[in-house]
């Protein structure tokens, strides 16, 4: 009774378009306030200890600053200048390098919107201008943006280790193969349709460019470095390296690149300009602009968009987990799992359900509500099945990219149709056909478990040889 009634009411608030954090938050309440004996303050502590006890949400808050500084400032616009100088001559290598772009800002951003509306707003326009169908940029664009919870650090990832209580570090580890091998296909996807279509490329650049461009993307480069370097060497928590990827980002973008903040129109050198100088000129400039810099107004519409990121992101978690708590106290994820392993049940079978039942979830809910909702029921049963939890994490981390591209509630769809300023329905017919590489992949990550625990597991091979 207790479960019907909590079901209910959930699908229910979400029928009548009440927000999801509201749905997930009412229907635990009142299903706590009719067949429970808690009282409403010990749920409102629940919501704060569900938030609190979890030091790995810490690090959500950091990297939504952090990619909203790398979107605001000019990182995104040099990672392009340096993906079109790796693949920019090769047939179709336009749309390559867009794939390319996004695979590096994933690596810096951890949210797939961020990905699409920071690389997108820029390589769309270019590659319709060098003679690129639109639809064809748009849907590109769509589906290689959802490698931005694939690809480490990713906000999702997190929410899974939260929910589950694995490691944040493994579950990074396991999602980095997996985000190139995705890539690379969506390049082999791009080159094949190129040839056929006779799309353009650019003339080659020269090492001189590449290095040229490296240098000038150095910047959010270095960024990948120090996150993904210091968790994978296990010098830092994921949540440590957030906070230092938050910094980094503000630096880089307000001091480093100039691109927003108090110091946008001062060079860093001027013609003739000695390096002594210069380099003094610089560090006085700066230790005179700091004090000014959270005054200014880019610097603090950024840092107050995070915030709202942030806090609604927060919310959406918070009430997420008094649900899933909801679950657990009436032993719903255990009767379920008694159920399906009951059944006999292979793992082959479990997996093809779970993946129905997440595209179809992601049709309708945000990734960070479903992985709440849906990980507590699914964990305990992979378990039982013998299912690795870090392979079953990105096996939901996949579907979840597939929901960011499939409507009512795909987003990467709204930010593409805000940026090309066409319809959701143009925006989905032409996402449709990469989407293929995605339904493909999705099987590969699924039926071989290796793509995703290899590194981890050799990561760890590593320490114990030590």
């Amino acid at each position: 009774m207790t479960t019907l009634a909590l079901f209910v009411l959930l699908f229910g608030c979400m029928m009548i378009g009440m927000p999801i954090a509201f749905s997930l938050g009412l229907s635990s309440v009142v299903t706590i306030l009719l067949f429970s004996n808690d009282s409403l303050a010990s749920i409102a502590l629940k919501m704060f200890e569900n938030v609190s006890e979890h030091y790995t949400l810490l690090a959500i808050p950091f990297f939504i600053l952090s990619s909203a500084f790398l979107s605001t400032g000019g990182v995104a616009k040099r990672l392009i200048r340096f993906a079109l100088s790796v693949v920019g001559h090769i047939r179709g290598g336009i749309a390559m390098a867009s794939v390319l772009a996004c695979m590096l800002f994933a690596a810096v951003s951890g949210s797939s919107p961020a990905t699409v509306a920071a690389i997108g707003t820029i390589v769309i326009a270019g590659m319709v201008k060098a003679g690129y169908p639109e639809d064809f940029a748009a849907g590109v664009i769509t589906n290689a943006g959802t490698l931005g919870i694939l690809i480490p650090p990713s906000i999702v990832m997190l929410v899974y280790a939260a929910a589950t209580e694995v490691s944040a570090a493994r579950m990074f580890m396991a999602g980095l193969i997996p985000g190139l091998i995705m890539g690379g296909m969506l390049m082999i996807g791009i080159y094949i349709a190129a040839r056929i279509k006779k799309l353009p490329s650019q003339p080659w650049g020269g090492v001189r460019e590449v290095f040229s461009a490296s240098w000038s993307a150095l910047g959010g480069l270095m960024l990948i470095i120090i996150v993904m370097g210091s968790i994978y060497g296990g010098i830092a928590s994921p949540t440590e390296a957030a906070a230092v990827s938050a910094v980094y980002a503000f630096a880089i973008a307000v001091f480093g690149y100039r691109d927003i903040g108090p110091m946008r129109a001062v060079p860093w050198r001027y013609e003739g300009e000695s390096t002594g100088r210069m380099m003094s000129r610089n560090l006085s400039q700066m230790s005179l602009a700091l004090p000014r810099t959270i005054n200014d107004p880019e610097v603090r519409k950024t840092i107050m968009d995070a915030v709202k990121v942030s806090i609604m992101l927060l919310f959406i978690i918070a009430n997420a987990m008094l649900f899933a708590h909801v679950l657990t106290t009436e032993r719903i994820p255990h009767a379920i799992a008694s159920l399906i392993t009951g059944m006999g049940l292979e793992p082959w079978s479990f997996f093809l359900i779970v993946n129905i039942l997440l595209i179809l979830a992601g049709d309708f809910m945000e990734p960070s509500a479903i992985i709440l909702i849906m990980a507590p029921i699914l964990f305990p049963i992979a378990v039982q099945l013998g299912i690795d939890p870090i392979h079953l994490g990105i096996v939901m981390v996949v579907n979840m990219e597939i929901g960011m591209v499939t409507p009512p509630v795909g987003l990467n769809l709204f930010v593409t149709a805000g940026i090309t300023g066409h319809s959701l329905t143009w925006v989905l017919k032409a996402a449709l056909p990469w989407m293929g590489i995605l339904l493909l992949f999705l099987v590969m990550v699924t039926y071989i478990p290796q793509i995703s625990l290899f590194l981890p597991e050799y990561i760890d091979y590593l320490k114990g040889y030590k």
